[in-house]
């Protein structure tokens, strides 16, 4: 097992990485997001997409690009703050944060054969989705935890509204 910060690659290393591994049959599974606040809605999501195959990769949005998708108060943690705690989980085996606001040029590298967000998100809405498919890889929408999200953390926390 790598050691935690050997978990946070670059999208050089990651594509060598994934080469080498599908060229053993692994299968890669990849999600991304931003992952600012972790929690128990993470924890399981994460842990569904890596039981879809062999090896789980994290596309982790830079802080640049979270400000960009969530506004100027977000990200709270930095990328590579972000980065070493998801790299800490069991589930996860790699974590590379992307600049783009979204994953498509880290998608395109790598070729993951199985393609994951979370049930807010429609099949034919997730970005690389055409890709990963034209490759003959599989896109999964997985179950979406009602009330579990940063932002209601972040609520929580500034007392604007309960779980």
């Amino acid at each position: 097992m790598p050691k935690l910060e050997e978990k946070i690659t670059d999208q050089k290393a990651l594509v060598k990485l994934c080469q080498k591994q599908q060229a053993l049959g692994k299968k890669i599974v990849f999600t991304n997001g931003c992952f600012d606040i972790l929690h128990a809605g993470h924890v399981r999501y994460l842990e569904e997409a890596r039981n879809l195959g062999d090896i789980l990769v994290v596309g982790l949005n830079s802080d640049s690009s979270v400000s960009r998708l969530k506004g100027a108060s977000r990200p709270i943690n930095t990328e590579q703050n972000r980065a070493l705690v998801l790299a800490a989980l069991c589930a996860v085996d790699y974590v590379c944060i992307f600049e783009e606001d979204t994953p498509l040029t880290l998608i395109k590298a790598i070729l993951p054969d199985i393609l994951v967000k979370g049930g807010d998100w429609q099949p034919h809405q997730i970005v690389g989705a055409d890709i990963v498919l034209a490759n003959n890889g599989k896109v999964h929408s997985l179950q979406f935890t009602d009330g579990l999200s940063t932002t209601s953390v972040i609520r929580k926390i500034e007392g604007k509204r309960e779980f």
